[in-house]
């Protein structure tokens, strides 16, 4: 189980109708998918606007530009920690989305989602460095989307 702690600090997001609703059934759904059901989790996700991303992006990555997603893992807790384990957090970009679902024309709330899944999964620990990480995060990703009702993001981009 996963909660989220959902917080606006810039973008238009008041658009995205049960944002935060969306994003809890999008990161339980990775965490499903990841086998992780079972465990205690929370992550802070923070919907943004360019500007504040690519200040975040350029901090911590050192690229000056925006992105759509961002995700700071947390170190793991010492042992005998009590409670929900804290991933750490999610930051995403209102105008990047916007410019990506139309881009490839995708529902916005289904591409949402699936950066809350790909950030969740990236928070658990899977990355996309190389190409066999990317086909297994993908894997997991399209799973956890179809459970959602959406559909496979990457099939276009196959195609």
């Amino acid at each position: 189980m996963i909660e989220l702690d959902v917080m606006v600090e810039g973008g238009d997001w008041d658009r995205l109708e049960d944002a935060e609703a969306l994003a809890q059934r999008a990161a339980a759904a990775a965490t499903n998918v990841a086998g992780r059901e079972a465990e205690a989790f929370e992550a802070s996700v923070m919907l943004t606007d360019d500007a504040h991303i690519r200040e975040l992006n350029k901090a911590w990555r050192g690229k000056d530009k925006a992105t759509n997603v961002l995700s700071f893992p947390a170190p793991a807790p010492p042992g005998g920690h009590a409670g929900p384990r804290n991933l750490g957090d999610i930051a995403l970009a209102y105008e990047t989305l916007v410019r990506e679902a139309e881009d490839e024309s995708k529902a916005f709330a289904h591409h949402y989602a699936h950066l809350i899944v790909h950030g969740v999964l990236h928070l658990l620990g899977y990355d996309h460095e190389t190409e066999a990480e990317a086909e297994l995060m993908e894997g997991l990703e399209v799973k956890a989307l179809s459970t959602l009702g959406i559909a496979d993001p990457y099939r276009d981009m196959a195609a």
